[in-house]
């Protein structure tokens, strides 16, 4: 691993690593918040996957938790969104390739030698920060915006006993019906829609629900509404009596402005399951 930058950041440390990973056969990149606290000793930590495009660099600098995080002494990893490097696939569209990994494990070719996001994210990432950072990996919490609110509440649900809580900033909620979804799905993980139903919100909700509370915002005037379906995913939540609260916020979009805007209610709600005994 190596250190590509530190900073001072909220009384705490904002740092940004590099290392090689052998799940996904190139280096990877992570962002890295380490509260104030943290030089005390294991600190918990909350996890921001980010959307489509986006790098570690995203919400380390857009989506302003740091501060928020810093009150509550809880540390945040930003990890990457999708593999990178000359040899790693990609396509001339934004929303698949590098920068589109959408959390998954892929099958298919050319994907499958490196976009293995689903075992970075829960597997490699967890276990190297655990081992080179003050960090209680006891104490995880997930989040995400978009393609990385999809990866944070499949995730969540399928790891149970992983994540004390889990929310999302306006989720693909549900891929599998939408061509945000259908696309990447059937490129990683080839036709067979039992692999796809394993990565969809919405299908694992009215399976398996979250052990926990869940936190969703949307934008009443996001512009991806449709490709995100955020009432199918409503829908799963209330016939499955999930605890939750879903919130549609009016006049906000996709972007991260509306992010930052409700960062802090995100940060509390998980700090709040962090903390508990």
């Amino acid at each position: 691993m190596k250190t590509i930058s530190e900073n001072a950041c909220f009384g705490g440390s904002q740092g940004v690593y590099t290392h090689a990973s052998t799940t996904c056969n190139c280096d990877m990149t992570f962002g890295l918040f380490l509260p104030a606290e943290a030089r005390d000793g294991p600190v918990p930590v909350l996890w921001y996957l980010s959307g489509l495009t986006c790098t570690h660099e995203n919400a380390m600098t857009k989506a302003g938790a740091q501060g928020w995080a810093a009150e509550q002494g809880i540390a945040l990893v930003f990890p990457d969104t999708s593999p990178r490097g000359d040899d790693v696939a990609d396509d001339e569209a934004y929303d698949l390739g590098k920068g589109a990994g959408f959390y998954v494990n892929a099958t298919e070719d050319p994907w499958k030698p490196h976009f293995r996001m689903w075992d970075y994210v829960a597997e490699e990432l967890p276990a190297l920060i655990g081992e080179q950072f003050a960090v209680d990996l006891d104490r995880q919490a997930i989040t995400g915006h978009s393609m990385g609110g999809h990866g944070a509440l499949t995730l969540a649900m399928s790891l149970p006993g992983r994540y004390r809580s889990v929310s999302a900033f306006a989720p693909i909620a549900n891929p599998s019906a939408s061509d945000w979804g259908k696309k990447q799905l059937g490129a990683y993980l080839g036709d067979d829609q039992a692999a796809w139903a394993r990565h969809d919100a919405t299908l694992l909700m009215a399976e398996k629900g979250f052990d926990g509370p869940v936190l969703i915002d949307q934008g009443a005037s996001d512009q991806f509404l449709d490709l995100l379906k955020p009432e199918a995913l409503a829908a799963a939540i209330a016939e499955k009596r999930q605890q939750a609260t879903f919130r549609m916020q009016p006049g906000y979009d996709h972007s991260y402005f509306f992010v930052s805007t409700f960062m802090e209610d995100h940060v509390t709600f998980h700090a709040e399951a962090l903390w508990s005994a």
